[in-house]
């Protein structure tokens, strides 16, 4: 088999096709760094409105993998499994056409596509020659960009400004903005962590804990850097506060931010697995 018959699907003029060329890149990446990504966060990162879209771009990934695994004789695991459903955290069911058990997946329930696809994410983190397959297709690695703000956030910042209040105080008492429901009692502000940190925001709703960081419309790249790298600091206290007191760590931290991502965060959003909520506006009274 030729190495142009191999990548035709990577290399043809067609829009999901060229999207395909951008996306695989993207998908390396998220390899590399042990997250996957959600429908909407890659459509975002290619420009795409409608992540549906994705469908024929996923498709088109997959089968090159296919091929080239063919052509080197050997398994490159399904990479666009890494694209998941927000709601469910799994793939869309046409993944199961790279499972070799179409039937099968789709007639599973939702643990034991859990378990499929586990094993799955298990291969793709493993594997050792992702950027041997990007040269394969004469495709760069993705560049990330944001370096730049991860350097700066480690300079100390300033006091807490009036906006950044008002934002906290309605996260607190409006739930539902970050998916929570609208009747669960007023969030507490300032909630303190054994670590000696401070969530803006904290909620229990049925044994999840779920922390949240705030950045108003103010808030540079920079400090919106931070912010993302608290979630994560959060997500570690709180969970490990749960593990010592005999709870299942079921944690969830949210940014949200008065302004909107810029396209270098929403990168380094997805490479680390943070939910971010942008354009949250406060109300005036």
């Amino acid at each position: 088999m030729s190495t142009a018959r191999i990548s035709e699907s990577l290399t043809g003029d067609k829009l999901y096709q060229r999207r395909a060329r951008e996306a695989l890149p993207l998908l390396v990446r998220q390899a590399y760094a042990g997250e996957p990504i959600t429908y909407e966060n890659l459509a975002a990162e290619l420009g795409m409105p409608n992540p549906r879209n994705l469908n024929y771009v996923l498709g088109s990934v997959g089968q090159s993998m296919i091929a080239v695994g063919k052509h080197w004789q050997l398994e490159v695991p399904p990479i666009q499994c890494l694209v998941i459903n927000k709601s469910s955290g799994l793939p869309g069911e046409g993944i199961s056409e790279f499972f070799g058990t179409l039937a099968d997946y789709r007639k599973l329930s939702k643990r034991q596509r859990r378990q499929v696809v586990d094993a799955e994410l298990a291969k793709i983190y493993g594997f050792s020659r992702w950027a041997e397959v990007l040269e394969f297709f004469g495709l760069s690695p993705a560049a990330p960009d944001f370096h730049v703000f991860v350097d700066q956030a480690r300079e100390r910042r300033g006091g807490e400004s009036e906006a950044h209040k008002a934002l906290k105080a309605y996260i607190a008492k409006y739930p539902h903005v970050v998916g929570l429901p609208p009747t669960l009692s007023p969030g507490e502000q300032e909630y303190a962590l054994p670590s000696g940190d401070f969530v803006d925001v904290f909620f229990n709703h049925r044994g999840e804990h779920i922390g949240i960081e705030v950045k108003p419309a103010s808030s540079d790249d920079v400090d919106i850097t931070r912010g993302l790298y608290q979630c994560i600091k959060y997500q570690a206290v709180l969970e490990a506060v749960q593990g010592a007191n005999g709870q299942a760590k079921n944690v969830r931290t949210v940014l949200v931010l008065a302004g909107a991502l810029s396209r270098p965060l929403i990168a380094l959003k997805n490479v680390l697995g943070v939910d971010v909520i942008d354009e949250v506006q406060v109300p005036r009274t």
